[in-house]
């Protein structure tokens, strides 16, 4: 990053940033140490249950202090907090940090229901407090080309976008499996990408039909309130006229860790984003023109910290609310579609 950039940021407050951490899991972590090597923000203070994930967290941040518990946390001098914890936590966090004054980067998805990123929205509204979700490949350099292609009209119309997300492995922790807390399966935790990358690189068009088949262990899933999704494909119809299909999985026999796919065809050309041997990290970009392809971006990529860095120079620079955020409820409406549609 500009060394003069990042000067100028801190400059617009004076200072760096006080952010507090809930959760220092892999995630949690990764996007603290991403932000501190930014000099954006210093951090003030974390929280989390478990003391390996606690040590460490202090070895990237040994000036932070380790509180108890969020109320703790809030009670800091703080100008932003970021939530990693679990998904049936993420909207109830967030509005209780936005009442507090307190900007918020959060993973996703922020809410389980599109009615709870309603209300998570309206907090920040009403408190007029910036409000940043980790939909991470959306800072990839592959899926950034391709917006460029996109926004310059160099494919043409689209009439078609293919999206893939296969996870050989699954979530390792319980509550993943409890939809009560999780607010879903696959859709919810790998899906919420795919959707999101779709109408954020075509400008978030208007929705007009979702259509879905959700299976269990390979059956139709059921209507169990406990039960959720492991395997799902969608369609959206979107009012331009172009067709969304997705599909995501998780412990697919994939014959490699995962597959990941965003390719999008138009009538002067198409783009595609995959992911490079099975990795989680490495991707390619391809723009096609009839039967030639030229790359467009591969890696290496540091992508994994570009979101929170992103909400990092925001938070400095103003830290109000950013009507941008008024699309999460888009992604989230979609998603209660292809729950309520299987």
């Amino acid at each position: 990053m500009n060394t003069i950039m990042m000067k100028n940021d801190v400059e617009a407050i004076g200072r760096p940033a006080r952010v507090g951490y809930l959760g220092v899991g892999w995630i949690g972590r990764h996007r603290m140490e991403a932000m501190l090597a930014t000099g954006l923000v210093e951090a003030v203070a974390i929280v989390d249950p478990s003391p390996e994930m606690r040590e460490a967290a202090m070895k990237a941040a040994p000036q932070a202090k380790v509180l108890s518990d969020f109320n703790e946390l809030l009670a800091e001098d703080l100008d932003g907090v970021v939530i990693a914890t679990p998904s049936a936590q993420h909207a109830e966090q967030t509005i209780q940090a936005l009442n507090a004054g307190v900007a918020v980067f959060c993973q996703k998805p922020l809410g389980r229901t599109a009615r709870e990123v309603g209300a998570v929205l309206e907090a920040a509204r009403q408190r007029d407090r910036l409000i940043g979700v980790d939909l991470s490949y959306r800072q990839t350099e592959a899926m950034q080309r391709i917006k460029a292609l996109l926004q310059a009209q160099h494919l043409g119309q689209i009439s078609a976008v293919d999206l893939t997300f296969h996870n050989a492995y699954g979530p390792d922790k319980p509550w993943f499996y409890d939809k009560a807390l999780s607010g879903g399966g696959c859709v919810i935790d790998l899906g919420v990408h795919l959707i999101d990358l779709a109408l954020w690189a075509l400008d978030f068009p208007q929705v007009i039909d979702v259509t879905s088949n959700l299976f269990a262990q390979g059956r139709p899933l059921s209507s169990t309130p406990e039960e959720v999704e492991d395997y799902a494909v969608a369609t959206l119809v979107l009012a331009t006229g172009t067709v969304v299909r997705l599909a995501c999985s998780w412990r697919l026999n994939a014959g490699q860790d995962c597959i990941i796919d965003a390719t999008f065809y138009g009538t002067a050309g198409g783009a595609a984003m995959r992911n490079v041997g099975g990795s989680f990290y490495d991707f390619v970009a391809h723009r096609f023109s009839g039967t030639v392809t030229e790359q467009l971006a591969g890696p290496p990529d540091e992508w994994g910290g570009r979101a929170a860095t992103a909400w990092a120079r925001q938070l400095v620079r103003n830290g109000a609310f950013d009507t941008e955020a008024e699309n999460l409820v888009c992604v989230a409406e979609v998603i209660d579609r292809i729950y309520t549609g299987a």
